[in-house]
């Protein structure tokens, strides 16, 4: 399925850039909107003057093809102009997370070798204190949005100026569509991030496969990502996904509270309102929890999607049946770049993440390696496609581990049901083993939540007195004044009258709020160390 499928859609030729293909696509819409962010708009007219001057800028500035440059900038316009400027000039752009702390940032500056770096004023000295930690010296810092009355450090350059002073490039660099692109760092729960290395060429498939296809995007929509641009997801939700059909994209800078995500669903950001949201699980619970939630008539949604963790079908049912908008569910990795396994609009079903996106080959192997056939037979998840990243950098070991000829190793749990539709059971290494059987953490969790009382769940395994495992949940209720025995009790039974008896956990602990990474993944591990450490 996955030759023929993505077969059926061209190819890009050999010689790409993925820049120049945007600019290309979009060469007849200049004055149309591209860009919105709190401060104003920018057209594609804007946004590709921008682009070419930010390529001769990066030259200017002794920066040559295929060195790296460190994006650290919160969603704004000056980020996609940053990104695609670097892949313009065929200049490798790093986009990191905004959240890290000034240890991580020396670590990736070191790893990656950056020559410069692109920066939002507000994470400028976090930045300037991983440089003075970093045993590699960067060279020029370029500030977006910088106050006007503030005093840049000495050799920095004000973006804006910086781009002003520009002459636009008139060419491209000439890569290829397996030229190095860009690199994303995984949010691994564990360990340092991997530096992820994609091409020119994957940007351009998961768009044509996922992105057109399963989303329907077209130039009429206005799209709207919490998950921000430096996260794969949000990547091909903000940039490369609305930017290959013309589409309009709202950027928001703050985190994506569910008074923050209202404002622009209601159209206070420049009169605009979102026609396609891209969110996650924990992000569409907290609104459906907020008291702040719009009423259908107020936004213009007609689809929503969701990543980053298994949608539990009690949120999917709860948010159609208030906004009459279907949400999308679908598994995808900074390895693979973006959705691979996904429902569609007009074949959904809550509690699942769908089926293979048209294009992916998906394969359930068990721990030999053996495919497996049988459905409701968990296995781990396998994926082929056009999208996956060439390597984890300076990283062999890993590399090989993950990446394994033409498939691609999740490190996910499925099972398929009888219908063909495959069903998250958890991460590998969070699976638990109760009574000689597998159980899946994320059905307990997703039991749990369809009780009126629970806003989250996340469940481990802990050890009885003879030294069996048994699941243990931790609770976050939406009314914490509920919490104790009683409904712990009560809880219990609920999960054991809807699972087999095996799965229901045997000791409950109230919690304000669940340890997560940046993209909204329950951190096991770190409830498993409280676990230890009392």
């Amino acid at each position: 399925m996955s030759d023929s499928a993505a077969s059926a859609v061209q190819a890009p030729p050999e010689r790409f850039n993925f820049a120049r293909h945007l600019l290309e696509v979009n060469a007849g819409r200049g004055a149309r909107p591209a860009y919105i962010d709190d401060l104003g708009v920018l057209s594609y007219g804007e946004l590709a003057e921008r682009i070419r001057r930010v390529a001769a800028g990066l030259r200017t500035l002794g920066i040559r093809r295929e060195e790296r440059v460190l994006l650290l900038m919160h969603d704004c316009n000056h980020w996609p102009v940053a990104f695609l400027g670097c892949l313009y000039a065929g200049i490798v752009p790093v986009a990191v997370n905004t959240l890290l702390t000034a240890d991580d940032y020396a670590y990736m500056l070191a790893h990656c070798r950056a020559q410069a770096a692109l920066v939002s004023a507000p994470l400028l000295g976090t930045l300037r204190t991983a440089m003075a930690k970093a045993p590699h010296e960067v060279g020029p810092l370029i500030v977006s949005r910088a106050a006007p009355d503030s005093a840049l450090p000495e050799g920095a350059l004000d973006f804006d100026a910086w781009l002003e002073a520009a002459e636009a490039a008139s060419e491209p660099a000439d890569t290829t569509a397996d030229d190095i692109g860009f690199w994303l760092y995984s949010s691994g729960s564990t360990g340092r991030p991997k530096g992820t290395v994609h091409t020119h060429g994957n940007l351009y498939w998961t768009a044509e496969l996922y992105g057109k296809p399963v989303l329907g995007l077209t130039e009429n929509d206005v799209c709207f990502s919490a998950a921000k641009l430096f996260f794969a997801y949000g990547l091909g939700n903000g940039l490369s996904f609305p930017l290959s059909v013309g589409a309009c994209v709202m950027l928001m800078a703050e985190r994506p509270t569910p008074d923050a995500v209202f404002k622009r669903w209601v159209g206070e950001i420049q009169g605009m309102r979102p026609t396609v949201f891209f969110g996650a699980p924990t992000g569409y619970a907290g609104m459906l929890a907020s008291p702040g939630l719009p009423a259908k008539s107020q936004v213009a949604l007609r689809l929503c999607s969701s990543a980053g963790e298994a949608l539990p079908r009690e949120i999917g049912e709860k948010f159609d049946s208030r906004f009459g908008c279907q949400i999308v569910d679908g598994i995808g990795s900074t390895e693979m770049l973006h959705i691979f396994l996904s429902n569609r609009p007009g074949d959904l079903r809550y509690g699942t993440t769908g089926k293979p996106v048209a294009g992916y080959g998906v394969e359930l192997r068990d721990e030999d390696g053996r495919i497996v056939d049988e459905p409701e037979q968990v296995g781990d998840l396998y994926i082929s496609g056009p999208s996956a990243a060439l390597m984890y950098w300076c990283n062999r070991a890993r590399s090989q581990e993950t990446f394994r000829g033409a498939w691609t190793k999740s490190g996910d749990k499925y099972y398929r049901d009888a219908d063909g539709y495959y069903v998250y059971a958890g991460r590998s290494d969070d699976m638990l083993k109760v009574s000689g059987q597998y159980v899946s953490p994320f059905e307990v969790e997703s039991t749990l939540m369809e009780h009126d009382s629970v806003l989250e769940a996340a469940v481990i395994g802990i050890d009885d007195a003879n030294g069996l495992t048994r699941a243990k949940a931790f609770v976050v209720l939406k009314d914490p004044v509920q919490a104790g025995d009683e409904l712990a009790e009560e809880l219990k039974g609920f999960v054991k009258d809807r699972l087999a008896p095996h799965k229901y956990p045997r000791q409950i602990t109230f919690i304000d709020e669940l340890p997560k990474t940046a993209t909204g993944k329950i951190q096991r591990f770190k409830l498993r160390e409280l676990e230890r450490h009392g």
